[in-house]
């Protein structure tokens, strides 16, 4: 458990209020590091920042939405005013989004999933830059299992998209900034116990397109049923230490198996 060191670390979490967010924040605040969330939903992220704190660790929290990349920007400029240089950025707010056929899918619904999960992530990667280059640093996004190895989920073609394309522009970004030092990969999770259903948003038209596919039972293999967000959170931790120094450019994928038997 030593080996993961993050004292006097800063990182930064969007999404911080639930699922994988909370718990990677949760996590790498108990290795040291001051962890400070970026979301949407301050109140929820304020929960987080009190469990953090009731264990002894230090977080602070700043409303931002990241569909508006101002506040990213002045985000990061408010989180380097108080803490200097920022080793580790979690780019992992996200949304499902509208759940369609595509030949239905309204644009404006196809632009919410691109502004938040892919343009959102973007603006984090480029705002965080100039408070890592100095000393270099870890950069994880979290991406999908749809997009990358699982393309059966009918309705998500934007959702998949945006996952697809994190992971391509993570590796541009692990490829430009590896002369500064700052590794970048992505993370991709299968099924895992979150409340992203939330943000989900079927239509009532999506079973005209669906095509019937049987999986057999227990169809994430390993354990059964979905994962935690806190085996994904130890996933991050790595990914952030300097355990995995020598890692970037590359998707890691966390399911249980479960996109070796749905690809």
């Amino acid at each position: 458990m030593n080996q993961y060191r993050l004292k006097d670390y800063t990182a930064v979490v969007t999404g911080g209020g639930s699922g994988i967010g909370r718990a990677a924040a949760i996590r790498m605040a108990q290795h040291g590091a001051k962890v400070y969330m970026l979301d949407r939903t301050p109140e929820e992220a304020e929960e987080t920042k009190r469990t953090i704190e009731s264990a002894g660790g230090q977080a602070a929290v700043i409303q931002c939405d990241i569909s508006k990349p101002e506040m990213i920007e002045q985000g990061f400029r408010q989180i380097a005013e108080e803490a200097g240089n920022i080793q580790v950025v979690f780019a992992n707010a996200g949304i499902n989004g509208t759940m369609a056929p595509i030949e239905t899918m309204e644009i404006s619904d196809w632009d919410q999933t691109m502004d938040i999960n892919l343009r959102g992530t973007f603006a984090t990667v480029k705002y965080a830059i100039p408070y890592m280059k100095e000393n270099g640093g870890s950069i994880i996004i979290t991406s999908s299992i749809n997009g990358n190895r699982v393309f059966s989920n009918i309705g998500f073609s934007a959702y998949a998209s945006s996952k697809a394309a994190q992971v391509a522009f993570m590796k541009m970004a692990a490829l430009e900034l590896a002369q500064y030092g700052i590794r970048v990969n992505a993370i991709c999770p299968g099924a895992i116990e979150t409340n992203i259903g939330d943000n989900t948003f079927p239509t009532d038209d999506i079973k005209e397109v669906k095509i019937p596919v049987e999986f057999p039972e227990g169809d994430q293999p390993l354990e059964k049923g979905p994962g935690k967000p806190e085996q994904v959170a130890n996933l991050v931790l790595f990914l952030a230490s300097d355990e995995s120094f020598h890692l970037t450019g590359t998707e890691v994928y966390i399911d249980g198996a479960e996109s070796l038997l749905h690809g």
